[in-house]
């Protein structure tokens, strides 16, 4: 038997920071029940993060991927959202085929700073100025989600628009701490540039947990 370490590596034991069942508040699918997997590690370091305890991988139980699917299985929903932390840090191919083989949709939120693996029915990539992305997300990507938390933000959003797949939804996110100042700017900016739409955190307006 592989020890923890090894079985990381592979992909077959995971760091969960939290899992949990909710309903997605952002992006294409915001207003979906999901049920999200949560896990630790991140080597991006978004200064606006709002889970900074996600970062460290250590601080977090290492599950197989087994137990994982099976409490997914104990909710209604057959919509797995991974996220973290960064997922991409580890190998998703393990876990996205035995989520598949249970019935579930896969979707990924990303910041596409490592190499793309898995098998995703919905890719979110929200690229950050802090890590640059690795080029294998730009074909792949469903969604290019960018917050804005800075006016260069906007510049910063073109730059990866330009990179996507033609059929990747472009959204705009303000940065929650930012709202109030880039909000209406968002919208000017959305309305001068239809390619754009809008993004909002609606959980945190409605407080869903």
């Amino acid at each position: 038997m592989m020890d923890k370490k090894t079985a990381v590596a592979a992909g077959t034991m995971l760091p969960v920071m939290e899992a949990f069942y909710t309903i997605q508040g952002e992006g294409t699918f915001s207003g979906h029940p999901a049920y999200f997997i949560r896990l630790g590690g991140c080597d991006v370091g978004c200064v606006w993060c709002d889970v900074k305890d996600s970062w460290e991988a250590e601080k977090w139980p290492v599950l197989t991927i087994q137990d994982i699917v099976a409490e997914a299985k104990q909710y209604p929903c057959r919509k797995v959202v991974i996220t973290g932390g960064e997922p991409l840090m580890y190998d998703m191919n393990p876990l996205t085929a035995l989520l598949k083989q249970e019935g579930f949709t896969t979707h990924i939120e990303t910041s596409g700073a490592h190499p793309f693996s898995g098998d995703f029915d919905w890719v979110c990539f929200s690229p950050k100025k802090f890590k640059a992305p690795h080029p294998s997300i730009y074909e792949v990507a469903n969604e290019l989600k960018v917050v804005i938390f800075h006016q260069s933000d906007f510049e910063f959003a073109e730059k990866h628009a330009s990179q996507v797949n033609e059929a990747c939804n472009l959204l705009l996110q303000p940065e929650w701490s930012k709202a109030k100042i880039f909000t209406n700017e968002i919208i000017t900016y959305a309305k001068l540039h239809p390619n754009w739409n809008i993004s909002l955190q609606t959980h945190k307006f409605m407080n869903i947990p």
